[in-house]
Protein backbone atom coordinates (compact mmCIF):
# COMPACT_ATOMS: atom_id res chain seq x y z
CA UNK A 1 0.00 0.00 0.00
CA UNK A 2 1.17 3.29 -0.83
CA UNK A 3 -0.27 6.42 1.10
CA UNK A 4 -0.40 10.19 0.23
CA UNK A 5 1.03 11.37 3.96
CA UNK A 6 2.81 9.20 5.92
CA UNK A 7 3.15 11.16 9.86
CA UNK A 8 5.38 9.57 12.23
CA UNK A 9 6.47 9.88 15.67
CA UNK A 10 4.05 12.02 16.55
CA UNK A 11 2.19 12.03 20.06
CA UNK A 12 -1.59 10.73 19.30
CA UNK A 13 -4.84 12.70 21.07
CA UNK A 14 -7.51 11.00 19.36
CA UNK A 15 -10.32 12.96 20.80
CA UNK A 16 -12.00 9.69 22.54
CA UNK A 17 -10.63 10.88 26.06
CA UNK A 18 -8.24 7.94 26.36
CA UNK A 19 -4.73 8.55 27.10
CA UNK A 20 -2.54 9.76 24.31
CA UNK A 21 0.12 7.48 22.63
CA UNK A 22 3.05 7.40 20.79
CA UNK A 23 2.58 6.67 16.79
CA UNK A 24 2.92 6.61 13.19
CA UNK A 25 -0.25 8.05 10.93
CA UNK A 26 -1.38 6.86 7.68
CA UNK A 27 -3.22 8.87 5.41
CA UNK A 28 -4.48 8.23 1.71
CA UNK A 29 -7.17 10.98 0.55
CA UNK A 30 -9.36 11.88 3.26
CA UNK A 31 -9.09 8.91 5.23
CA UNK A 32 -7.02 7.75 7.95
CA UNK A 33 -5.35 3.79 6.70
CA UNK A 34 -3.36 3.41 9.33
CA UNK A 35 -2.66 3.81 13.33
CA UNK A 36 0.22 1.89 14.79
CA UNK A 37 3.93 2.43 16.13
CA UNK A 38 6.94 2.05 13.61
CA UNK A 39 4.59 1.79 10.05
CA UNK A 40 6.51 0.06 7.24
CA UNK A 41 4.27 1.92 3.93
CA UNK A 42 5.61 3.82 1.75
CA UNK A 43 4.27 7.05 0.82
CA UNK A 44 4.49 10.31 -1.23
CA UNK A 45 5.44 12.82 1.72
CA UNK A 46 6.77 11.93 5.08
CA UNK A 47 6.76 14.01 7.94
CA UNK A 48 8.54 13.74 10.69
CA UNK A 49 6.10 15.03 13.89
CA UNK A 50 8.64 13.59 16.82
CA UNK A 51 7.66 16.45 19.51
CA UNK A 52 4.33 17.25 18.18
CA UNK A 53 0.52 16.23 19.20
CA UNK A 54 -1.67 14.76 16.03
CA UNK A 55 -5.25 15.19 16.90
CA UNK A 56 -8.89 15.36 14.76
CA UNK A 57 -9.60 18.76 13.90
CA UNK A 58 -10.91 21.10 16.69
CA UNK A 59 -14.70 22.10 16.26
CA UNK A 60 -14.96 26.22 17.16
CA UNK A 61 -18.19 26.08 18.39
CA UNK A 62 -18.86 30.11 19.17
CA UNK A 63 -17.82 31.93 16.14
CA UNK A 64 -18.84 35.10 14.26
CA UNK A 65 -17.45 33.89 11.23
CA UNK A 66 -20.68 33.96 9.14
CA UNK A 67 -19.79 36.05 6.45
CA UNK A 68 -15.76 35.73 6.54
CA UNK A 69 -16.20 32.37 5.42
CA UNK A 70 -17.13 33.29 2.27
CA UNK A 71 -15.36 36.81 2.33
CA UNK A 72 -11.94 34.86 2.99
CA UNK A 73 -12.34 30.91 1.84
CA UNK A 74 -8.76 30.20 3.41
CA UNK A 75 -9.53 31.69 6.48
CA UNK A 76 -6.36 30.81 8.18
CA UNK A 77 -6.78 32.00 11.13
CA UNK A 78 -8.56 29.35 12.38
CA UNK A 79 -7.03 26.77 10.45
CA UNK A 80 -3.76 27.53 11.50
CA UNK A 81 -4.89 27.03 15.11
CA UNK A 82 -6.19 23.35 13.99
CA UNK A 83 -9.63 24.32 13.85
CA UNK A 84 -11.67 22.62 10.84
CA UNK A 85 -15.58 23.14 11.90
CA UNK A 86 -17.00 26.33 12.83
CA UNK A 87 -20.31 26.88 14.19
CA UNK A 88 -22.03 30.47 13.24
CA UNK A 89 -24.91 32.13 14.02
CA UNK A 90 -24.10 32.86 17.67
CA UNK A 91 -25.04 35.42 20.01
CA UNK A 92 -28.69 35.54 18.49
CA UNK A 93 -27.20 36.96 15.01
CA UNK A 94 -26.90 35.11 12.01
CA UNK A 95 -26.09 36.06 8.04
CA UNK A 96 -28.75 32.59 7.91
CA UNK A 97 -31.98 34.32 6.96
CA UNK A 98 -31.28 38.06 7.72
CA UNK A 99 -32.33 40.79 4.94
CA UNK A 100 -31.82 44.35 6.08
CA UNK A 101 -33.97 47.10 4.95
CA UNK A 102 -31.87 49.75 6.28
CA UNK A 103 -28.75 50.32 8.13
CA UNK A 104 -27.82 46.92 10.18
CA UNK A 105 -28.44 47.69 13.62
CA UNK A 106 -25.93 46.55 16.86
CA UNK A 107 -24.46 43.67 17.21
CA UNK A 108 -25.49 42.17 13.88
CA UNK A 109 -23.25 44.87 12.36
CA UNK A 110 -20.42 42.24 14.30
CA UNK A 111 -20.95 40.13 10.97
CA UNK A 112 -20.65 42.76 7.98
CA UNK A 113 -22.58 46.11 6.51
CA UNK A 114 -25.84 46.01 4.45
CA UNK A 115 -24.42 44.55 1.33
CA UNK A 116 -23.38 41.15 3.01
CA UNK A 117 -27.07 40.20 4.22
CA UNK A 118 -28.08 38.71 1.24
CA UNK A 119 -28.82 35.16 2.37
CA UNK A 120 -33.14 34.99 3.32
CA UNK A 121 -33.13 31.48 3.66
CA UNK A 122 -30.51 28.83 5.01
CA UNK A 123 -30.50 27.06 1.55
CA UNK A 124 -29.42 30.17 -0.02
CA UNK A 125 -26.47 31.01 2.61
CA UNK A 126 -25.58 27.23 2.35
CA UNK A 127 -24.90 27.74 -1.37
CA UNK A 128 -23.09 30.67 -0.89
CA UNK A 129 -20.51 28.66 1.29
CA UNK A 130 -20.59 25.53 -0.95
CA UNK A 131 -19.33 27.97 -4.37
CA UNK A 132 -16.74 29.68 -2.17
CA UNK A 133 -15.19 26.48 -0.94
CA UNK A 134 -13.81 27.37 2.28
CA UNK A 135 -11.27 25.27 4.10
CA UNK A 136 -13.42 24.74 7.06
CA UNK A 137 -16.75 23.01 7.52
CA UNK A 138 -19.44 25.45 8.48
CA UNK A 139 -22.75 24.93 10.39
CA UNK A 140 -25.39 27.39 11.24
CA UNK A 141 -27.25 28.63 14.17
CA UNK A 142 -30.28 30.79 13.57
CA UNK A 143 -30.29 34.28 15.67
CA UNK A 144 -33.24 35.52 17.07
CA UNK A 145 -31.93 39.01 16.92
CA UNK A 146 -31.81 38.34 12.98
CA UNK A 147 -35.64 36.78 13.15
CA UNK A 148 -36.84 40.25 14.89
CA UNK A 149 -34.89 42.11 12.53
CA UNK A 150 -36.57 40.52 9.54
CA UNK A 151 -40.25 41.26 11.29
CA UNK A 152 -40.08 43.89 13.14
CA UNK A 153 -39.93 47.56 13.00
CA UNK A 154 -38.32 48.39 16.27
CA UNK A 155 -36.17 45.90 17.69
CA UNK A 156 -36.62 47.81 21.27
CA UNK A 157 -39.78 46.46 22.38
CA UNK A 158 -41.50 43.03 22.93
CA UNK A 159 -42.81 40.89 20.08
CA UNK A 160 -46.15 40.63 19.12
CA UNK A 161 -48.06 37.77 18.87
CA UNK A 162 -48.17 38.25 14.75
CA UNK A 163 -44.77 39.28 14.61
CA UNK A 164 -43.63 35.86 16.50
CA UNK A 165 -45.64 34.03 14.49
CA UNK A 166 -43.44 34.88 11.47
CA UNK A 167 -40.03 34.42 13.17
CA UNK A 168 -41.96 30.78 14.39
CA UNK A 169 -42.46 30.31 10.37
CA UNK A 170 -38.94 31.18 9.35
CA UNK A 171 -37.30 29.39 12.30
CA UNK A 172 -39.64 26.14 11.51
CA UNK A 173 -38.26 26.49 7.56
CA UNK A 174 -34.18 27.06 8.38
CA UNK A 175 -34.34 24.03 10.52
CA UNK A 176 -35.60 21.87 7.45
CA UNK A 177 -33.13 23.28 5.48
CA UNK A 178 -30.70 22.20 8.00
CA UNK A 179 -29.87 24.55 10.45
CA UNK A 180 -28.36 23.54 14.03
CA UNK A 181 -31.07 25.37 16.12
CA UNK A 182 -31.54 28.98 17.72
CA UNK A 183 -29.43 31.25 19.56
CA UNK A 184 -30.23 34.69 21.72
CA UNK A 185 -28.53 37.55 22.86
CA UNK A 186 -30.56 38.89 25.33
CA UNK A 187 -28.28 40.95 26.67
CA UNK A 188 -27.78 43.10 23.64
CA UNK A 189 -30.25 46.18 22.92
CA UNK A 190 -31.89 45.21 20.05
CA UNK A 191 -32.78 41.60 21.87
CA UNK A 192 -33.11 43.02 25.43
CA UNK A 193 -36.82 43.88 25.31
CA UNK A 194 -38.36 40.62 23.94
CA UNK A 195 -40.04 38.45 26.55
CA UNK A 196 -39.27 35.03 28.10
CA UNK A 197 -42.72 33.88 26.41
CA UNK A 198 -41.24 35.26 23.04
CA UNK A 199 -38.30 33.15 23.13
CA UNK A 200 -40.63 30.07 24.77
CA UNK A 201 -42.37 30.91 21.44
CA UNK A 202 -39.69 30.31 19.09
CA UNK A 203 -38.03 27.20 21.36
CA UNK A 204 -41.16 25.56 20.44
CA UNK A 205 -40.31 24.81 16.94
CA UNK A 206 -36.80 23.26 17.81
CA UNK A 207 -37.75 19.57 19.13
CA UNK A 208 -39.79 18.62 15.85
CA UNK A 209 -36.04 19.84 14.24
CA UNK A 210 -34.31 18.57 16.50
CA UNK A 211 -32.48 21.82 17.00
CA UNK A 212 -30.81 23.19 20.12
CA UNK A 213 -31.27 26.61 22.08
CA UNK A 214 -27.73 28.75 22.61
CA UNK A 215 -27.91 31.98 24.69
CA UNK A 216 -25.80 34.36 25.31
CA UNK A 217 -27.22 35.17 28.43
CA UNK A 218 -29.62 37.96 29.60
CA UNK A 219 -27.19 39.43 31.70
CA UNK A 220 -23.77 37.77 32.92
CA UNK A 221 -23.02 40.62 35.71
CA UNK A 222 -24.85 40.62 39.25
CA UNK A 223 -28.41 38.74 37.88
CA UNK A 224 -26.74 35.89 36.64
CA UNK A 225 -28.51 33.28 38.51
CA UNK A 226 -31.85 34.68 37.60
CA UNK A 227 -30.68 34.74 33.74
CA UNK A 228 -29.09 31.24 33.83
CA UNK A 229 -33.09 30.34 35.20
CA UNK A 230 -34.46 31.91 32.12
CA UNK A 231 -32.25 29.96 29.71
CA UNK A 232 -33.12 26.65 31.75
CA UNK A 233 -36.65 27.49 31.60
CA UNK A 234 -36.88 28.25 28.30
CA UNK A 235 -35.29 24.99 27.66
CA UNK A 236 -38.06 22.86 29.13
CA UNK A 237 -40.62 24.53 27.33
CA UNK A 238 -39.34 23.79 24.36
CA UNK A 239 -37.50 20.36 25.57
CA UNK A 240 -34.59 20.78 24.27
CA UNK A 241 -30.58 20.87 24.68
CA UNK A 242 -29.27 24.48 26.20
CA UNK A 243 -25.87 25.89 25.51
CA UNK A 244 -24.88 28.91 27.82
CA UNK A 245 -22.36 30.48 25.35
CA UNK A 246 -19.07 31.60 26.91
CA UNK A 247 -20.08 31.35 30.68
CA UNK A 248 -18.35 33.69 32.62
CA UNK A 249 -19.22 35.79 35.71
CA UNK A 250 -18.16 39.64 34.68
CA UNK A 251 -17.56 42.54 36.47
CA UNK A 252 -15.51 42.61 39.98
CA UNK A 253 -18.74 42.30 42.02
CA UNK A 254 -19.13 39.07 40.40
CA UNK A 255 -15.84 37.34 40.65
CA UNK A 256 -15.94 34.17 42.39
CA UNK A 257 -19.56 33.45 41.98
CA UNK A 258 -18.53 30.17 39.43
CA UNK A 259 -18.90 27.99 42.30
CA UNK A 260 -22.46 29.88 42.58
CA UNK A 261 -23.42 29.40 38.69
CA UNK A 262 -21.69 26.13 38.43
CA UNK A 263 -23.41 24.21 41.27
CA UNK A 264 -26.30 25.81 39.48
CA UNK A 265 -25.46 23.86 36.48
CA UNK A 266 -24.81 20.55 38.22
CA UNK A 267 -28.15 20.36 39.97
CA UNK A 268 -30.29 21.28 36.75
CA UNK A 269 -28.78 19.10 34.77
CA UNK A 270 -30.30 16.04 36.69
CA UNK A 271 -33.47 17.53 35.21
CA UNK A 272 -32.56 18.40 31.68
CA UNK A 273 -29.91 18.60 28.96
CA UNK A 274 -27.99 21.55 29.46
CA UNK A 275 -24.27 22.49 28.62
CA UNK A 276 -21.89 25.43 28.75
CA UNK A 277 -19.01 26.54 27.09
CA UNK A 278 -16.32 28.26 28.71
CA UNK A 279 -14.63 31.66 28.61
CA UNK A 280 -10.73 31.32 29.76
CA UNK A 281 -9.98 35.11 29.31
CA UNK A 282 -9.67 38.11 31.46
CA UNK A 283 -10.46 40.74 28.64
CA UNK A 284 -13.16 40.69 26.21
CA UNK A 285 -14.67 42.77 23.59
CA UNK A 286 -18.14 43.66 21.95
CA UNK A 287 -20.17 46.45 20.94
CA UNK A 288 -20.34 48.87 22.94
CA UNK A 289 -23.91 48.81 25.04
CA UNK A 290 -24.89 51.81 28.01
CA UNK A 291 -25.52 48.63 29.81
CA UNK A 292 -21.66 47.94 30.04
CA UNK A 293 -20.59 51.15 31.26
CA UNK A 294 -19.03 51.42 34.86
CA UNK A 295 -15.57 52.91 36.12
CA UNK A 296 -14.92 49.25 37.42
CA UNK A 297 -12.64 48.65 34.81
CA UNK A 298 -10.69 50.30 31.79
CA UNK A 299 -12.95 50.36 28.81
CA UNK A 300 -10.87 50.76 25.49
CA UNK A 301 -12.71 52.24 22.30
CA UNK A 302 -11.69 50.14 19.34
CA UNK A 303 -13.82 51.85 16.91
CA UNK A 304 -16.91 54.11 16.28
CA UNK A 305 -18.39 55.52 13.77
CA UNK A 306 -19.54 58.99 15.39
CA UNK A 307 -16.50 59.47 16.52
CA UNK A 308 -13.86 58.00 15.17
CA UNK A 309 -11.01 60.13 16.12
CA UNK A 310 -11.40 58.17 19.05
CA UNK A 311 -10.18 54.77 18.85
CA UNK A 312 -7.72 53.71 20.93
CA UNK A 313 -8.18 56.18 23.73
CA UNK A 314 -10.38 54.63 27.23
CA UNK A 315 -13.87 55.98 27.61
CA UNK A 316 -12.64 57.61 30.61
CA UNK A 317 -9.63 59.32 28.50
CA UNK A 318 -12.30 60.68 26.15
CA UNK A 319 -15.35 61.93 28.75
CA UNK A 320 -12.49 63.55 30.31
CA UNK A 321 -11.14 65.61 27.02
CA UNK A 322 -15.05 66.54 26.54
CA UNK A 323 -15.89 67.05 29.98
CA UNK A 324 -18.98 64.77 30.41
CA UNK A 325 -19.93 62.04 32.09
CA UNK A 326 -19.00 58.25 31.02
CA UNK A 327 -22.52 57.64 29.93
CA UNK A 328 -23.00 60.82 27.91
CA UNK A 329 -19.23 60.13 26.66
CA UNK A 330 -20.28 56.26 25.37
CA UNK A 331 -23.84 58.32 23.98
CA UNK A 332 -21.75 60.28 21.49
CA UNK A 333 -19.61 57.79 20.55
CA UNK A 334 -22.71 55.06 19.20
CA UNK A 335 -22.51 52.94 17.25
CA UNK A 336 -18.89 51.58 18.38
CA UNK A 337 -17.32 48.86 19.67
CA UNK A 338 -14.88 48.24 23.06
CA UNK A 339 -12.17 46.16 24.75
CA UNK A 340 -12.31 45.59 28.17
CA UNK A 341 -9.25 44.44 29.77
CA UNK A 342 -10.34 43.30 33.17
CA UNK A 343 -13.37 41.87 33.19
CA UNK A 344 -13.00 39.10 34.82
CA UNK A 345 -10.97 37.73 37.55
CA UNK A 346 -7.57 36.71 36.65
CA UNK A 347 -7.95 33.94 38.91
CA UNK A 348 -9.79 30.78 37.90
CA UNK A 349 -12.38 29.72 40.04
CA UNK A 350 -14.84 27.50 40.78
Amino acid sequence: MKVDWLFKNVTVIDGSGGPQYRADVAVKGDRIMAIAPALDVAAEQVIDGQGRVLAPGFIDVHTHDDINVIRMPEYLPKLSQGVTTVIVGNCGISAATATMRGEVPDPMNLLGEQQHFIYPTVEAYAHAVEAARPSLNVGTLIGHTALRNNHMDDLFRPANETEIAGMRVQLRDALRQGALGLSTGLAYASAFQSTTEEVMALAEELAAGKGVYTTHLRSEFEPILEALDEAFRIGRHGNVPVVVSHHKCAGAKNWGRTKETLAFFDEMRQQQDIACDCYPYSASSSTLDMKQVTDEFDIVITWSEAQPEQAGKTLQQIADEWQVSLHDAAARLMPAALFITTWMSRTYDG
